[in-house]
Parts: C-alpha cells; structure tokens; sequence
C-alpha cells in the first residue's frame, strides 16, 4: 500500500532559491568602490578568492553586506522558485526552508527578520524556516541544495539530495536540477520509487492560498 504521509522537501535558499552571489557582488562593489561588473562569476565554491578576498575579507564583506545592505531581504529569487514550490506544496509537500544563516554574532536578529521578510515578499511557501548547518539532520524526506559540501554530508548520511545546478558543483552526480520545474520533476520522480504517492496530483497552474 502507497504511503501517504506528508513528503517533507528540505530546500535550501542561497544559490537554490535566492541570488546570493549577485547580492553580495553588489555589496562587495560597494564597499571597495569598484565595478560590480569588474568581479568574476562564481566558478568555484571558495569564489571570493577570485575576488581578491582573503578568507578574513569575505567573512567581513559578508558580515557588512548583511547589516549594512540588509542582503538576505534584497536578493533576487531564481526564476520560477515560487511557482514551482507552489506546484509541490498545494500537491501536498511539506515544504522546510533550511538554510546556515545565523553565522556572526549580533547580526542574527538582521539574518532571521530580513530572510522571513524575503520569502514572504517573493510568496515562497513553507510550513518550517530552520535555521541549521548540519542538514542531515534535520528530518526531510528529499533535500535541494547547490553547496557541494552540503549535499556529500547529505549522502554520506543516507539522504537523498538533489543538486542544484551551479558553476561550482558540476563534478557531482545527480539527480541535478537546472531550473525548479527540474525539481518538481525529480521530487515527483524519487516518490514513484518510494511508492510515495502525493495528497493531490501536481499542475502546472497552481493556484494557492499563502503559507509560512
């Protein structure tokens, strides 16, 4: 018999949902009165020494463009995050926003309220925001990120992760997603070979009351 509890969908925000790498360019322009157009795109996943940052630097950039430049409320969401997530959640997914914010002392207030004020001013549903590092656990039944760290420590605990497609995580095998209907494919995927079958069935014209 097909197991119909909730489907929990671990989503990451930074590089998944959210362009944390344009935001942070435009900070990072700011604050050392260069062109934003003068900073390379991100092919490694240690980027910010292609910027000229010693690890020090970026930890401070990173610190300013989150107070001074409210970063994680002014970021532009991937195409089609909303739709698609929307798509999984009225088809019955759970969906928990899982995401390693909450990294430098007295700026977790600025990190908690401007990320909240993010999802909802992009209509991002969900039911849990955890704010958490060590991903695997933090129960979900299928995860969504694009830190190749992240998604190794994922299946090296037993997790099914889906990878994000990003510059600096292509030597990972999949199941990759390019765009968020690719995740809504995988997820409807990886359920079929649970024998998991979704409350309702999925559309491509989701229509949605807001959650969060």
């Amino acid at each position: 018999m097909a197991d119909n509890t909730p489907i929990v969908l671990g989503v990451d925000l930074d590089g998944v949902c959210a362009d944390y790498e344009g935001a942070f360019r435009l900070a990072v322009a700011r604050q050392r009165g260069l062109d934003p157009a003068s900073l390379p795109p991100q092919t490694i996943l240690d980027a910010y020494s292609q910027w000229g940052l010693t690890f020090e630097e970026f930890e401070e950039a990173h610190r300013r463009a989150v107070v001074e430049d409210h970063l994680f409320r002014r970021m532009e969401p991937l195409h089609g995050v909303s739709e698609a997530l929307w798509q999984l959640s009225d088809a019955g997914v759970w969906i928990r926003i899982i995401t390693h914010r909450l990294i430098f002392n007295w700026a977790h207030e600025t990190s908690a309220a401007d990320t909240a004020a993010w999802l909802d001013a992009h209509q991002i549903p969900y039911r849990d925001l955890c704010f958490i590092g060590d991903k695997p656990n933090v129960g979900a039944d299928l995860y969504v990120d694009d830190s190749p760290t992240n998604i190794l420590s994922l299946r090296a605990a037993g997790r099914t992760a889906i990878v994000f497609d990003q510059p600096y995580n292509g030597h990972l095998p999949g199941p990759r997603a390019t765009t968020w209907q690719d995740v809504v494919r995988l997820v409807q995927e990886e359920l079929t070979a649970r024998d998991r079958q979704l409350p309702l069935p999925l559309t491509d014209d989701p229509t949605h009351e807001q959650e969060g």
